[in-house]
Protein backbone atom coordinates (compact mmCIF):
# COMPACT_ATOMS: atom_id res chain seq x y z
CA UNK A 1 0.00 0.00 0.00
CA UNK A 2 1.42 3.61 -0.79
CA UNK A 3 0.66 6.30 1.17
CA UNK A 4 -1.76 8.93 -0.71
CA UNK A 5 -1.96 12.73 -0.38
CA UNK A 6 -3.69 15.74 -0.87
CA UNK A 7 -0.88 18.04 -2.33
CA UNK A 8 -2.35 22.08 -2.67
CA UNK A 9 0.17 23.14 -5.21
CA UNK A 10 -1.47 20.03 -8.15
CA UNK A 11 -5.16 19.79 -6.01
CA UNK A 12 -4.82 16.29 -6.57
CA UNK A 13 -4.28 13.62 -4.47
CA UNK A 14 -0.71 12.08 -4.82
CA UNK A 15 1.17 8.83 -3.80
CA UNK A 16 3.85 10.05 -1.18
CA UNK A 17 7.20 9.66 -2.35
CA UNK A 18 10.08 11.42 -0.34
CA UNK A 19 13.45 13.04 -2.17
CA UNK A 20 15.61 11.07 -0.10
CA UNK A 21 13.72 7.67 1.02
CA UNK A 22 13.45 7.26 3.79
CA UNK A 23 14.80 9.91 4.94
CA UNK A 24 11.63 12.57 5.28
CA UNK A 25 11.73 16.14 5.66
CA UNK A 26 8.55 18.41 7.39
CA UNK A 27 8.52 21.81 7.71
CA UNK A 28 4.89 23.12 9.92
CA UNK A 29 4.41 27.06 10.19
CA UNK A 30 4.25 27.29 14.03
CA UNK A 31 2.62 30.07 16.37
CA UNK A 32 3.09 33.73 16.21
CA UNK A 33 3.54 33.87 19.93
CA UNK A 34 1.82 37.58 21.13
CA UNK A 35 -1.00 34.61 22.90
CA UNK A 36 -2.51 31.46 24.44
CA UNK A 37 -3.19 28.81 21.57
CA UNK A 38 -6.75 28.23 20.72
CA UNK A 39 -8.98 25.34 19.47
CA UNK A 40 -7.82 25.89 15.82
CA UNK A 41 -3.63 25.43 16.63
CA UNK A 42 -5.28 22.24 18.66
CA UNK A 43 -7.10 21.00 15.81
CA UNK A 44 -4.10 21.80 13.27
CA UNK A 45 -1.33 20.77 15.21
CA UNK A 46 -2.64 17.12 16.26
CA UNK A 47 -3.41 16.07 13.00
CA UNK A 48 0.54 16.98 11.89
CA UNK A 49 1.65 15.43 15.05
CA UNK A 50 -0.35 12.63 13.36
CA UNK A 51 0.75 12.30 9.92
CA UNK A 52 4.66 12.65 11.72
CA UNK A 53 3.75 9.61 13.78
CA UNK A 54 2.16 7.37 10.97
CA UNK A 55 5.22 7.97 8.25
CA UNK A 56 8.05 6.67 11.59
CA UNK A 57 5.64 3.67 12.43
CA UNK A 58 5.77 3.20 8.59
CA UNK A 59 9.77 3.31 8.58
CA UNK A 60 10.39 6.70 7.05
CA UNK A 61 13.01 9.12 9.11
CA UNK A 62 10.98 12.02 9.91
CA UNK A 63 13.06 15.29 10.48
CA UNK A 64 10.39 17.60 11.41
CA UNK A 65 10.63 21.94 12.13
CA UNK A 66 7.81 23.54 13.54
CA UNK A 67 8.84 27.63 13.73
CA UNK A 68 8.01 30.21 16.47
CA UNK A 69 6.99 33.80 14.96
CA UNK A 70 8.39 35.40 18.21
CA UNK A 71 8.35 39.07 16.43
CA UNK A 72 5.54 40.66 14.99
CA UNK A 73 3.21 43.80 14.64
CA UNK A 74 0.50 41.56 17.04
CA UNK A 75 3.28 40.75 19.96
CA UNK A 76 4.55 44.32 19.79
CA UNK A 77 1.41 45.87 20.62
CA UNK A 78 0.75 42.92 22.96
CA UNK A 79 3.90 44.28 24.87
CA UNK A 80 3.01 47.68 24.56
CA UNK A 81 -0.51 46.85 26.14
CA UNK A 82 1.35 45.03 29.13
CA UNK A 83 4.19 47.65 29.50
CA UNK A 84 6.20 44.89 29.22
CA UNK A 85 8.75 43.52 26.13
CA UNK A 86 8.61 41.61 23.10
CA UNK A 87 11.13 39.34 24.73
CA UNK A 88 8.91 38.75 27.44
CA UNK A 89 6.01 38.04 25.86
CA UNK A 90 7.35 35.57 23.80
CA UNK A 91 8.95 33.79 26.18
CA UNK A 92 5.53 33.19 28.47
CA UNK A 93 3.98 32.47 25.38
CA UNK A 94 6.67 29.62 24.17
CA UNK A 95 6.30 27.87 27.66
CA UNK A 96 2.50 28.14 27.29
CA UNK A 97 2.75 26.66 24.02
CA UNK A 98 4.89 23.51 25.37
CA UNK A 99 2.29 23.03 28.40
CA UNK A 100 -0.87 23.18 26.01
CA UNK A 101 0.63 20.88 23.81
CA UNK A 102 2.71 18.37 26.12
CA UNK A 103 -1.19 17.72 27.53
CA UNK A 104 -2.72 16.84 24.50
CA UNK A 105 0.50 14.56 23.45
CA UNK A 106 1.47 16.06 20.40
CA UNK A 107 5.18 15.16 19.79
CA UNK A 108 7.67 18.30 20.16
CA UNK A 109 9.26 18.99 16.92
CA UNK A 110 12.88 18.17 16.24
CA UNK A 111 14.04 21.63 16.14
CA UNK A 112 12.08 24.68 16.74
CA UNK A 113 13.49 27.86 15.30
CA UNK A 114 12.49 31.22 16.09
CA UNK A 115 12.74 34.60 13.71
CA UNK A 116 14.72 35.92 16.08
CA UNK A 117 17.49 33.72 16.07
CA UNK A 118 17.36 33.49 12.12
CA UNK A 119 18.61 37.32 11.32
CA UNK A 120 21.98 36.03 9.45
CA UNK A 121 19.79 33.46 7.04
CA UNK A 122 17.05 36.34 6.65
CA UNK A 123 19.38 39.26 5.77
CA UNK A 124 21.50 36.89 3.19
CA UNK A 125 18.31 35.92 1.79
CA UNK A 126 16.89 38.92 1.30
CA UNK A 127 20.26 40.06 -0.55
CA UNK A 128 20.15 37.50 -2.55
CA UNK A 129 16.43 38.55 -3.69
CA UNK A 130 17.65 42.11 -4.45
CA UNK A 131 20.97 41.00 -6.87
CA UNK A 132 18.62 38.49 -8.86
CA UNK A 133 16.03 42.11 -9.25
CA UNK A 134 13.12 40.16 -7.35
CA UNK A 135 13.25 42.75 -4.33
CA UNK A 136 14.23 46.51 -3.99
CA UNK A 137 14.68 49.17 -1.26
CA UNK A 138 12.66 51.61 -0.66
CA UNK A 139 13.89 54.48 2.25
CA UNK A 140 14.76 51.29 4.31
CA UNK A 141 11.71 48.97 3.49
CA UNK A 142 12.82 46.12 1.24
CA UNK A 143 9.64 44.95 -1.06
CA UNK A 144 9.39 41.68 -3.25
CA UNK A 145 8.29 42.66 -6.67
CA UNK A 146 5.94 40.16 -7.13
CA UNK A 147 5.37 40.85 -10.80
CA UNK A 148 8.74 39.36 -11.65
CA UNK A 149 7.23 35.99 -10.72
CA UNK A 150 5.53 34.64 -13.69
CA UNK A 151 4.33 32.16 -11.76
CA UNK A 152 2.71 34.29 -8.56
CA UNK A 153 -0.31 32.39 -7.31
CA UNK A 154 0.74 28.88 -8.47
CA UNK A 155 -0.34 27.72 -4.78
CA UNK A 156 -3.86 29.41 -4.49
CA UNK A 157 -4.44 29.50 -7.66
CA UNK A 158 -5.58 33.24 -7.20
CA UNK A 159 -5.59 35.61 -10.50
CA UNK A 160 -3.26 38.43 -9.73
CA UNK A 161 -5.96 40.94 -10.15
CA UNK A 162 -8.03 39.02 -7.27
CA UNK A 163 -5.04 39.10 -4.72
CA UNK A 164 -5.37 42.94 -3.36
CA UNK A 165 -6.49 42.02 -0.25
CA UNK A 166 -3.86 40.69 2.29
CA UNK A 167 -0.84 40.58 -0.39
CA UNK A 168 1.02 43.55 1.44
CA UNK A 169 2.16 40.62 4.18
CA UNK A 170 1.46 43.07 7.35
CA UNK A 171 2.27 46.25 6.27
CA UNK A 172 0.98 49.61 6.90
CA UNK A 173 0.21 52.25 4.75
CA UNK A 174 3.35 54.29 4.92
CA UNK A 175 5.11 51.13 3.44
CA UNK A 176 2.01 50.91 0.98
CA UNK A 177 3.01 53.69 -0.44
CA UNK A 178 6.85 52.85 -0.50
CA UNK A 179 5.39 49.62 -2.86
CA UNK A 180 5.94 49.65 -7.16
CA UNK A 181 3.17 47.34 -7.11
CA UNK A 182 0.43 47.02 -4.87
CA UNK A 183 0.74 43.25 -4.71
CA UNK A 184 4.45 43.80 -3.49
CA UNK A 185 4.79 42.26 0.33
CA UNK A 186 7.80 43.33 2.66
CA UNK A 187 10.68 41.25 3.12
CA UNK A 188 12.45 44.18 5.16
CA UNK A 189 10.52 46.68 7.78
CA UNK A 190 12.69 49.99 8.55
CA UNK A 191 12.97 50.73 12.51
CA UNK A 192 10.20 52.95 13.91
CA UNK A 193 10.01 54.47 17.18
CA UNK A 194 10.04 52.59 20.20
CA UNK A 195 9.91 49.68 18.19
CA UNK A 196 12.76 46.67 18.48
CA UNK A 197 15.52 47.03 15.57
CA UNK A 198 17.99 44.87 14.07
CA UNK A 199 20.92 45.90 11.57
CA UNK A 200 21.04 45.45 8.52
CA UNK A 201 22.33 46.55 5.21
CA UNK A 202 19.14 48.75 4.22
CA UNK A 203 19.44 50.61 7.89
CA UNK A 204 17.93 48.94 11.27
CA UNK A 205 14.50 47.32 11.00
CA UNK A 206 12.73 43.83 11.17
CA UNK A 207 12.32 41.17 9.08
CA UNK A 208 8.52 40.75 6.99
CA UNK A 209 6.31 38.20 8.31
CA UNK A 210 7.01 35.79 5.07
CA UNK A 211 10.60 35.87 4.72
CA UNK A 212 11.06 34.32 7.95
CA UNK A 213 9.91 30.77 7.27
CA UNK A 214 11.80 30.79 4.43
CA UNK A 215 14.97 31.55 5.97
CA UNK A 216 14.31 29.02 8.37
CA UNK A 217 13.39 26.50 6.29
CA UNK A 218 16.91 26.83 4.06
CA UNK A 219 18.78 26.99 7.30
CA UNK A 220 17.23 24.00 9.14
CA UNK A 221 16.38 21.71 5.85
CA UNK A 222 18.10 23.22 2.99
CA UNK A 223 16.84 24.47 -0.29
CA UNK A 224 13.69 22.35 -1.23
CA UNK A 225 11.46 19.51 1.27
CA UNK A 226 9.61 17.08 1.19
CA UNK A 227 6.05 18.77 2.64
CA UNK A 228 5.01 22.10 4.04
CA UNK A 229 2.64 22.12 6.51
CA UNK A 230 0.23 24.70 7.63
CA UNK A 231 -3.78 25.77 7.99
CA UNK A 232 -5.96 26.78 5.10
CA UNK A 233 -5.87 30.17 5.73
CA UNK A 234 -2.04 30.13 4.96
CA UNK A 235 -2.36 29.49 1.51
CA UNK A 236 -2.66 33.02 0.77
CA UNK A 237 -0.84 35.14 0.98
CA UNK A 238 1.54 33.66 3.45
CA UNK A 239 2.59 30.36 1.61
CA UNK A 240 2.23 31.91 -1.83
CA UNK A 241 4.69 34.49 -0.68
CA UNK A 242 6.87 31.71 0.36
CA UNK A 243 6.96 30.10 -2.35
CA UNK A 244 7.67 33.02 -4.30
CA UNK A 245 10.60 34.22 -2.66
CA UNK A 246 12.31 30.72 -2.33
CA UNK A 247 12.16 30.02 -5.46
CA UNK A 248 12.77 32.81 -6.88
CA UNK A 249 16.32 33.02 -4.24
CA UNK A 250 17.30 28.92 -4.93
CA UNK A 251 15.82 28.13 -8.41
CA UNK A 252 14.84 25.38 -6.73
CA UNK A 253 11.19 23.72 -5.87
CA UNK A 254 10.42 24.72 -2.24
CA UNK A 255 8.06 21.78 -1.43
CA UNK A 256 6.99 19.05 -3.27
CA UNK A 257 4.14 18.41 -1.36
CA UNK A 258 1.92 21.12 0.26
CA UNK A 259 -0.64 20.15 3.27
CA UNK A 260 -3.41 22.39 4.41
CA UNK A 261 -5.85 21.23 7.21
CA UNK A 262 -9.53 22.94 7.12
CA UNK A 263 -10.89 25.45 9.74
CA UNK A 264 -12.21 25.52 12.99
CA UNK A 265 -16.32 26.17 12.95
CA UNK A 266 -17.98 27.19 16.57
CA UNK A 267 -22.03 26.29 16.15
CA UNK A 268 -21.66 26.42 12.42
CA UNK A 269 -19.93 29.88 11.95
CA UNK A 270 -15.91 30.54 11.81
CA UNK A 271 -14.24 30.91 15.02
CA UNK A 272 -13.25 34.39 16.22
CA UNK A 273 -12.87 36.67 18.64
CA UNK A 274 -15.42 39.35 17.59
CA UNK A 275 -18.44 36.29 17.27
CA UNK A 276 -17.35 35.47 20.79
CA UNK A 277 -16.96 32.48 19.63
CA UNK A 278 -13.29 32.21 20.37
CA UNK A 279 -11.68 29.58 23.29
CA UNK A 280 -8.66 28.73 24.05
CA UNK A 281 -6.86 25.09 24.66
CA UNK A 282 -5.66 26.18 28.03
CA UNK A 283 -9.76 27.08 28.71
CA UNK A 284 -11.29 23.80 27.33
CA UNK A 285 -9.29 21.61 29.64
CA UNK A 286 -9.17 23.66 32.45
CA UNK A 287 -12.97 23.49 32.08
CA UNK A 288 -13.02 19.41 32.41
CA UNK A 289 -12.62 18.56 28.81
CA UNK A 290 -9.87 15.85 28.86
CA UNK A 291 -7.01 16.20 26.59
CA UNK A 292 -7.99 12.64 24.92
CA UNK A 293 -11.54 14.00 24.50
CA UNK A 294 -10.16 16.98 22.86
CA UNK A 295 -7.92 14.76 20.12
CA UNK A 296 -10.32 12.65 19.60
CA UNK A 297 -12.53 14.23 18.65
CA UNK A 298 -10.26 16.81 16.39
CA UNK A 299 -9.31 13.20 14.26
CA UNK A 300 -13.28 12.15 14.19
CA UNK A 301 -13.53 14.51 11.01
CA UNK A 302 -11.15 14.52 8.15
CA UNK A 303 -8.13 16.97 8.24
CA UNK A 304 -8.93 18.90 5.07
CA UNK A 305 -12.82 19.38 5.94
CA UNK A 306 -13.77 21.95 8.48
CA UNK A 307 -14.56 20.87 11.64
CA UNK A 308 -17.67 22.31 13.76
CA UNK A 309 -17.37 22.72 17.32
CA UNK A 310 -20.44 22.09 18.82
CA UNK A 311 -21.60 20.74 22.79
CA UNK A 312 -23.28 17.92 21.12
CA UNK A 313 -20.34 17.09 18.96
CA UNK A 314 -18.03 17.08 22.36
CA UNK A 315 -20.36 15.46 24.17
CA UNK A 316 -19.93 12.88 21.84
CA UNK A 317 -16.33 12.89 21.27
CA UNK A 318 -16.26 12.32 25.54
CA UNK A 319 -18.45 9.07 25.57
CA UNK A 320 -16.97 7.18 22.68
CA UNK A 321 -13.21 8.22 24.53
CA UNK A 322 -14.86 7.20 27.64
CA UNK A 323 -15.42 3.46 26.24
CA UNK A 324 -11.76 3.80 24.49
CA UNK A 325 -10.21 4.92 27.38
CA UNK A 326 -10.93 1.86 29.29
CA UNK A 327 -9.66 -0.67 26.49
CA UNK A 328 -6.91 1.42 26.65
CA UNK A 329 -6.43 1.32 30.52
CA UNK A 330 -7.11 -2.42 30.99
CA UNK A 331 -4.60 -3.19 28.00
CA UNK A 332 -1.65 -1.05 29.86
CA UNK A 333 -2.69 -2.76 33.53
CA UNK A 334 -3.18 -6.41 32.17
CA UNK A 335 -0.58 -6.59 29.45
CA UNK A 336 1.91 -3.55 29.92
CA UNK A 337 1.71 -3.37 25.97
CA UNK A 338 0.68 0.48 26.16
CA UNK A 339 3.13 2.61 23.51
CA UNK A 340 2.77 6.58 23.57
CA UNK A 341 5.92 7.61 21.71
CA UNK A 342 5.75 7.38 18.02
CA UNK A 343 9.44 7.64 18.27
CA UNK A 344 9.74 4.15 19.74
CA UNK A 345 7.44 2.71 17.41
CA UNK A 346 7.87 -0.10 15.64
CA UNK A 347 9.48 0.68 11.78
CA UNK A 348 7.83 -0.85 9.07
CA UNK A 349 10.16 -3.88 8.46
CA UNK A 350 8.90 -5.02 12.15
CA UNK A 351 5.32 -3.96 11.19
CA UNK A 352 5.22 -6.54 8.29
CA UNK A 353 6.74 -9.13 10.66
CA UNK A 354 4.70 -9.34 13.50
CA UNK A 355 1.50 -8.75 11.10
CA UNK A 356 2.16 -12.03 9.76
CA UNK A 357 2.13 -13.36 13.07
CA UNK A 358 -1.15 -11.95 14.18
CA UNK A 359 -4.59 -14.43 13.75
CA UNK A 360 -6.14 -13.65 10.78
CA UNK A 361 -8.76 -10.99 12.52
CA UNK A 362 -6.07 -8.80 13.71
CA UNK A 363 -4.07 -8.45 10.67
CA UNK A 364 -7.16 -7.72 8.29
CA UNK A 365 -7.85 -4.75 11.33
CA UNK A 366 -4.05 -3.77 10.91
CA UNK A 367 -4.25 -3.48 7.21
CA UNK A 368 -8.03 -1.71 7.28
CA UNK A 369 -6.15 0.58 9.36
CA UNK A 370 -3.31 1.11 7.26
CA UNK A 371 -5.24 0.77 4.25
CA UNK A 372 -7.21 4.25 5.94
CA UNK A 373 -4.38 6.49 6.99
CA UNK A 374 -2.92 5.65 3.50
CA UNK A 375 -5.81 7.35 1.71
CA UNK A 376 -4.70 10.68 2.62
CA UNK A 377 -4.98 10.54 6.78
CA UNK A 378 -8.09 8.84 6.75
CA UNK A 379 -8.23 9.08 10.97
CA UNK A 380 -12.02 8.70 10.66
CA UNK A 381 -11.66 5.74 9.02
CA UNK A 382 -8.64 4.69 11.08
CA UNK A 383 -10.41 5.53 14.37
CA UNK A 384 -13.11 2.97 13.40
CA UNK A 385 -10.80 -0.03 13.95
CA UNK A 386 -9.60 1.29 16.69
CA UNK A 387 -12.83 0.95 17.74
CA UNK A 388 -13.79 -2.23 16.90
CA UNK A 389 -10.82 -3.77 18.37
CA UNK A 390 -11.49 -1.98 21.50
CA UNK A 391 -14.91 -3.60 21.58
CA UNK A 392 -13.95 -6.89 23.56
CA UNK A 393 -11.77 -5.55 25.76
CA UNK A 394 -14.04 -2.73 27.14
CA UNK A 395 -16.64 -5.56 28.04
CA UNK A 396 -13.47 -7.16 29.72
CA UNK A 397 -12.66 -3.74 31.44
CA UNK A 398 -16.09 -3.23 32.66
CA UNK A 399 -16.04 -6.62 34.74
CA UNK A 400 -12.79 -5.63 35.90
CA UNK A 401 -14.31 -2.81 37.41
CA UNK A 402 -17.06 -4.75 39.15
CA UNK A 403 -14.31 -6.82 40.68
CA UNK A 404 -14.58 -10.03 38.22
CA UNK A 405 -11.35 -11.28 38.87
CA UNK A 406 -11.86 -14.32 36.09
CA UNK A 407 -12.09 -11.35 33.55
CA UNK A 408 -8.63 -9.99 34.58
CA UNK A 409 -7.68 -13.77 33.48
CA UNK A 410 -9.00 -13.41 30.41
CA UNK A 411 -7.15 -10.66 29.23
CA UNK A 412 -4.16 -12.14 29.50
CA UNK A 413 -5.33 -14.78 27.08
CA UNK A 414 -3.13 -15.10 23.54
CA UNK A 415 -5.84 -13.78 21.60
CA UNK A 416 -6.96 -10.90 23.87
CA UNK A 417 -3.35 -10.23 24.73
CA UNK A 418 -2.60 -9.76 21.33
CA UNK A 419 -6.03 -7.69 20.57
CA UNK A 420 -4.34 -4.95 23.09
CA UNK A 421 -0.85 -4.93 21.66
CA UNK A 422 -2.31 -3.81 18.35
CA UNK A 423 -4.64 -1.49 20.22
CA UNK A 424 -2.20 -0.20 22.06
CA UNK A 425 0.12 0.27 19.18
CA UNK A 426 -2.40 2.19 16.71
CA UNK A 427 -3.83 4.21 19.32
CA UNK A 428 -0.13 5.40 19.84
CA UNK A 429 0.02 6.42 15.63
CA UNK A 430 -2.70 8.03 16.37
CA UNK A 431 -1.65 9.74 19.76
CA UNK A 432 -3.80 8.68 22.20
CA UNK A 433 -2.97 6.98 25.33
CA UNK A 434 -5.08 6.12 28.76
CA UNK A 435 -6.06 9.01 30.95
CA UNK A 436 -7.68 6.92 33.54
CA UNK A 437 -6.02 5.35 36.96
CA UNK A 438 -6.65 1.43 36.82
CA UNK A 439 -10.07 2.02 38.71
CA UNK A 440 -13.22 3.65 37.43
CA UNK A 441 -13.20 7.33 37.74
CA UNK A 442 -15.48 8.89 40.29
CA UNK A 443 -17.43 11.80 39.27
CA UNK A 444 -17.23 15.22 40.24
CA UNK A 445 -18.12 16.11 43.99
CA UNK A 446 -20.85 18.77 44.68
CA UNK A 447 -17.51 21.50 44.93
CA UNK A 448 -16.17 20.49 41.49
CA UNK A 449 -19.65 21.14 39.86
CA UNK A 450 -20.74 24.37 41.25
CA UNK A 451 -16.70 25.62 40.53
CA UNK A 452 -17.44 24.37 37.18
CA UNK A 453 -21.08 26.43 36.96
CA UNK A 454 -19.48 29.69 38.38
CA UNK A 455 -16.66 29.19 35.56
CA UNK A 456 -19.46 28.76 32.99
CA UNK A 457 -20.98 31.31 34.01
CA UNK A 458 -18.30 34.15 33.59
CA UNK A 459 -17.14 32.55 30.32
CA UNK A 460 -20.47 33.06 29.19
CA UNK A 461 -20.50 36.45 30.32
CA UNK A 462 -17.48 37.24 28.88
CA UNK A 463 -19.07 35.62 25.62
CA UNK A 464 -16.67 32.72 25.23
CA UNK A 465 -19.64 30.59 24.65
CA UNK A 466 -16.98 27.45 23.59
CA UNK A 467 -15.66 27.14 27.05
CA UNK A 468 -19.40 27.20 28.02
CA UNK A 469 -20.69 24.74 25.70
CA UNK A 470 -17.54 22.16 26.84
CA UNK A 471 -18.28 22.64 30.40
CA UNK A 472 -22.09 21.73 29.91
CA UNK A 473 -20.89 18.85 27.68
CA UNK A 474 -18.22 17.43 29.71
CA UNK A 475 -20.44 17.36 33.26
CA UNK A 476 -22.97 15.78 30.99
CA UNK A 477 -21.03 12.90 30.31
CA UNK A 478 -19.74 12.48 34.23
CA UNK A 479 -23.84 12.40 34.81
CA UNK A 480 -24.37 15.70 35.68
CA UNK A 481 -27.42 17.82 33.95
CA UNK A 482 -27.27 21.38 34.07
CA UNK A 483 -30.39 23.31 33.69
CA UNK A 484 -30.44 27.38 33.20
CA UNK A 485 -32.96 29.48 35.20
CA UNK A 486 -34.15 32.89 34.92
CA UNK A 487 -31.82 35.06 36.13
CA UNK A 488 -28.94 33.25 35.25
CA UNK A 489 -29.36 30.55 38.00
CA UNK A 490 -28.19 27.34 36.77
CA UNK A 491 -29.18 24.27 38.95
CA UNK A 492 -27.93 20.71 38.46
CA UNK A 493 -28.89 17.09 38.73
CA UNK A 494 -27.15 14.12 38.90
CA UNK A 495 -28.41 11.32 36.74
Amino acid sequence: MTLRLTNTLTRSKQDFVPLDPPRVSIYCCGVTVYDLCHLGHARSYIVWDVLRRYLIWRGYAVTFVQNFTDIDDKILRRAAEEGSTMEAVSERNIDAYFQDMDALNILRADRMPRATRCLDGIRTLIGELEAKGAAYSADGDVFFAVMQQADYGKLSGRDIEEQREGASGRTGNEEEARKRHPFDFALWKGAKPGEPSYPSPWGPGRPGWHIECSAMVRQELGDTIDIHLGGADLIFPHHENEIAQSEAASGQQLARTWLHNGMVNVGGEKMSKSLGNFTTIRALLESGVSPMTLRLFVLQAHYRKPLDFTAEALEAAATGWKGLDAALVLVDAETGTGVDDAQDAVSSARVASEAAALPPELAAARDRFIAAMDDDLNTAAALAVLFELARPLRALANRVERGDQAAAEEARGGELQARGALLAELAAVLGLRAERPGQAAAGPGDAEIEALITRRLQAKAARDFATADAIRAQLKVQGIELIDRPGGVTDWLRS
